[in-house]
């Protein structure tokens, strides 16, 4: 019973905690990946003007369309590559875009910028959907555009709804009759006509010294265009009097928030750099199996201060070594020597100091040694290094095997 109470009080098991921290490792990672990647998961149905909503003010519908009529459609998130630099690229601000953000825009293809127009707010009872008001001001629509761009143009905007036909400045019908409310014109001395209305309103207008053209209403192009088969036709085919043959459509992303921003956690988890990605994270995961599983018994701590006399004759030799005194050994030592060798030997007892010094050199010469005492402890006298010490050690080591040979 009590061993089954002190299991039941005691705290997580090994495997609960192991799987607590995969789960958590697993987690970590994904928020890492989702965090990378972010702007590109966002289903971008929003409601707002752009290629990503669905909405009758966006312009999903139209890339679908083109999509399905079998031409090349792409989203602008980032800098375009070098395939894509002779495409149309398609801006379609809001009125919170700022002109200095379509000045920056670099591109070598036409621009089409599509004006705002409709003042919107969500649809409660359908995600996605808007309802529209009435439009922006003139003033305020123009207002995204740079000036280099904008010059003496004006807006204007008809009452109600009205059955419109565009054509072309020298006369050409362009698609079928259509019904626009509200449509918006250009009016300026600084742009060219590309498409005009019934009464002669500029639809369609470019900029003299370049390929950037402006479209005043962007019913002519958005879902709202494509609610009937005209409107889809007149849609096409105002995006092909703009692009060249068999180039790409390109919509812009950025100026509604869907960038792709350049980030090392993107990087890290792409090629190249995800083979070394990986490899740091199987070092990580090594490293931390290595830490929670212990190899062999656990190391008991030593004491801050040993005991014995092992650990007495170390604390004295290592204050010796740090008092840098080791040389002052050796005389001391030789005393050692010749008193052990004196005993093995049964050398008399009343000899001392000079004496015994003598009587041991008479034997080392009987015995044969290769040194003579009395010259050893000279030496150890005059030792002034650890290395004379060492020296002279050795060789009263020497000196006693071969004075004690056989007599031990």
């Amino acid at each position: 019973m009590s061993g089954a109470k002190a299991r039941d009080t005691s705290g997580f098991s090994a495997r609960t905690m192991i799987l607590l921290v995969l789960v958590g490792v697993v987690c970590l990672a994904g928020l890492g990946v989702l965090s990378a990647y972010a702007p590109e998961l966002k289903s971008g149905n929003d409601g707002g003007g752009h290629a990503l909503s669905k909405s009758s003010v966006g312009f999903a519908a139209t890339s679908k369309l083109l999509s399905l009529t079998g031409q090349p459609v792409l989203t602008r998130r980032g800098p375009l590559g070098a395939a894509a630099e002779d495409s149309l690229l398609i801006l379609t601000p809001t009125t919170e875009t700022r002109p200095e953000q379509i000045a920056a825009i670099e591109h070598t293809g036409p621009l089409l910028i599509v004006l705002p127009k409709w003042q919107t707010a969500p649809d409660e009872r359908h995600p996605g959907w808007v309802k529209t008001f009435q439009p922006y001001a003139p003033a305020k629509s123009l207002g995204v555009l740079p000036k280099a761009i904008k010059g003496d143009l004006t807006l204007n905007s008809r009452r109600g709804e009205a059955g419109i036909r565009l054509r072309r400045p020298k006369g050409g019908a362009v698609g079928g009759p259509l019904k626009i409310d509200r449509l918006q014109t250009l009016r300026g001395k600084d742009m060219v006509p590309v498409l005009l209305d019934d009464a002669g309103g500029v639809v369609l207008a470019m900029q003299p010294e370049g390929w950037t053209y402006v479209l005043a209403d962007p019913d002519l192009l958005n879902t709202q265009a494509l609610k009937t088969a005209n409107g889809a036709r007149v849609a096409v085919e105002i995006l092909d009097l703009i692009r060249a043959d068999d180039t790409p459509v390109v919509f812009d992303l950025t100026l509604h928030g869907f960038s792709r921003p350049r980030s090392l956690l993107r990087l890290m988890l792409q090629p190249p750099l995800l083979g070394v990605t990986l490899v740091v994270l199987a070092i990580a995961a090594l490293a931390g199996f290595q830490a929670a599983v212990r190899f062999g018994p656990a190391r008991r701590p030593a004491r801050a201060v040993a005991l014995g006399k092992a650990a007495l004759a170390d604390n004295t030799a290592g204050l010796v070594r740090l008092a840098r005194r080791e040389h002052r050994m050796a005389l001391p030592y030789a005393h050692l020597v010749r008193a052990s060798v004196a005993r093995a030997i049964a050398a008399p007892r009343g000899l001392d100091g000079a004496e015994l010094d003598s009587f041991l050199d008479r034997v080392g010469v009987l015995s044969g040694a290769t040194h003579l005492y009395s010259a050893l402890a000279e030496r150890a006298k005059a030792a002034s290094g650890p290395a004379d010490l060492m020296a002279v050690a050795r060789d009263l080591h020497i000196w006693k095997q071969e004075l004690v040979r056989g007599r031990q």
